[in-house]
């Protein structure tokens, strides 16, 4: 079994917590599947050309809950995550069954990782505030222009 092999089987077996697709009317009839493990969230798009997505738990920075009237008739939710991923800084997990337990439930988790990987506040605050205003320093004087 090579490296690669070994290091798929690692990421192959990690238990899902939760899994959902994305509903219409109320119906799992779409190809947006959403699910999450105790250290990352997964989100798969796509019948013939797939995208797949992993977000680590503890780059989650704010959990957002919405749902519309629309919504409310069917049953259904989203739940909007925050992140300091650079390739997905804002995900909308939509149109799920029980999202403000699924919101509950990965706030729960985020914090657990956050404190096992001993991931400040300062620290995951810095990553967003790059994102936000950029760290241009155009003056060269060693100061970012938006903290001037």
């Amino acid at each position: 079994m090579t490296k690669i092999d070994r290091l798929t089987n690692l990421t192959e077996n990690e238990e899902i917590l939760w899994q959902d697709r994305k509903r219409y009317l109320g119906l799992p009839l779409s190809f947006t599947i959403y699910s999450f493990s105790k250290n990352k969230f997964y989100m798969k798009t796509g019948i013939f050309n797939t995208k797949s997505e992993e977000i680590l738990l503890y780059r989650i920075l704010d959990i957002t809950y919405k749902q519309t009237f629309g919504q409310k008739i069917f049953g259904v939710g989203s739940v909007i995550l925050n992140t300091a991923d650079k390739t997905t800084p804002v995900l909308e997990i939509k149109s799920i069954k029980t999202p403000d337990r699924v919101r509950k439930a990965l706030s729960t988790l985020v914090e657990q990782r956050r404190d096992e990987k001993r991931v400040t506040g300062k620290e995951m605050f810095g990553a967003a505030s790059s994102h936000d205003f950029g760290d241009e320093d155009l003056d060269l004087d060693g100061v970012p222009d938006y903290l001037q």
